[in-house]
């Protein structure tokens, strides 16, 4: 999966919010006894089209999500909004997950499952449709709707992009 470093985003002066997608317990059998470890996914973002995704492991709950939580502050990237929906449809896979996001009108809401509403939230959508199609491994949706949210384009760019202006754009 390539990268897209074109819209990526320092964690300056943003104040971010951040939120627990899934928590993972492993325990590893050894001589004295269960060791259990946690492994953290989380996603930060500012809820105004910053989002990031991170994942962290430790010995212990807090320490994993703290570490979870730095990793995503690493991550973060900019998504195009548009009167707090997306300005089109889109579909973003990553390994197994796959998810489909859609444009809703005013006053429908968050309609995702579980790890994708998470990420939706974060990054300040209000009313959107979505699907996830594929794994409903959190990880994978998760990285899913990130790469949907980098692959949607704002119509500002789409309109100079074809030399029109943005009322033809939308009026035709």
């Amino acid at each position: 999966m390539a990268k897209r470093s074109s819209n990526r985003v320092k964690p300056a002066e943003t104040e971010l919010k951040e939120k627990l997608v899934n928590l993972n317990r492993v325990a590893k059998v050894t001589k004295g006894g269960r060791t259990f470890s946690f492994a953290a996914i989380v996603v930060v973002g500012d809820g105004n089209g910053t989002v990031g995704h991170g994942l962290g492991k430790a010995r212990d709950v807090s320490e994993a999500i703290s570490k979870a939580v730095d990793d995503a502050k690493k991550n973060l990237v900019q998504v195009p909004l548009h009167n707090g929906t997306i300005p089109h449809e889109q579909k973003g896979k990553y390994g197994a997950g796959r998810v489909l996001i859609k444009p809703a009108a005013d006053g429908t809401g968050v309609i995702a499952g579980g790890a994708m509403r998470a990420v939706l939230e974060i990054a300040g959508v209000h009313n959107v449709l979505a699907k996830s199609m594929g794994s409903p491994n959190p990880h994978n949706v998760v990285k899913a709707t990130i790469d949907a949210l980098q692959k949607l384009r704002s119509p500002l760019t789409i309109a100079k992009q074809r030399n029109i202006s943005m009322e033809k754009l939308f009026n035709g």
